[in-house]
């Protein structure tokens, strides 16, 4: 993604924390991940940090360039396919 600033909503900071994700991991992410889905408030990134698989909800102001993590958090193995990228069907 493309941005010249970053910010972290409440939610997405407080669940960081208690997931224990620091955001120099989510910046990582968003610079060098892939864009699975594409929505109207936003993008889901796939990245891996320490070889795990990391996704993050974010937007970006097109107007300030500015990037707003909406939340991060590790994918759950039963809901993700093998490569994270897409659900898994119930």
């Amino acid at each position: 993604m493309d941005f010249d600033h970053l910010l972290f909503s409440g939610h997405a900071f407080r669940r960081m924390m208690e997931r224990g994700i620091s955001p120099a991991d989510v910046e990582f992410v968003l610079h060098h991940g892939e864009i699975i889905e594409g929505r109207p408030d936003g993008h889901l990134v796939l990245g891996f940090v320490k070889e795990e698989p990391f996704h993050v909800v974010a937007f970006t102001d097109k107007k300030s360039r500015t990037c707003i993590v909406i939340t991060a958090y590790y994918p759950d193995p039963k809901l993700w396919d093998r490569s994270f990228r897409a659900r898994r069907l119930k």
